[in-house]
């Protein structure tokens, strides 16, 4: 008897409980962007500055080219010139021509791209005794 009691209210609170399936009310959105839009020369002096730090280390140089790689770009060779001057400045030989390749890649299927940033980094390269990945035969691996 007592079972029986402790059964019909048991399932009479479980139906007490279920909530009839209700149409929720769309959260409102925003479709306009915070602040001001970056110019093209502003990003360039932005990355410029961030990789001329002279206190820069392994570990920024790689977050930096990790997101600047991560941008729908190209970066601009002035911006390259300041990175691999960092790579210098840190001794790192590797990230460099680790760089140039990721470079490389990001132009695609864009033929004209990778060649126009190697000749305008060419001094750049000859200065710091940095060889491209062509030179070195990375390419035809």
């Amino acid at each position: 008897m007592f079972r029986a009691a402790v059964r019909l209210s048991v399932s009479g609170a479980r139906s007490l409980t279920r909530t009839q399936p209700r149409c929720q009310a769309p959260l409102a959105s925003r479709c306009y962007s915070h602040g001001k839009q970056e110019t093209d020369e502003e990003f360039d002096a932005r990355w410029i500055t961030y990789f001329n730090k002279p206190d820069i280390d392994a570990w920024e140089l790689r977050k930096g080219m990790n997101t600047l790689i991560g941008y729908d770009l190209v970066p601009e060779p002035k911006i390259l010139e300041a990175v691999l001057r960092a790579c210098r400045r840190l001794n790192d030989l590797a990230s460099a021509i680790r760089i140039l390749e990721a470079v490389k890649d990001k132009a695609g299927p864009h033929k004209d791209i990778y060649p126009y940033v190697i000749q305008e980094l060419k001094p750049v390269l000859s200065e710091l005794g940095i060889s491209t990945p062509e030179e070195l035969g990375l390419d035809k691996m």
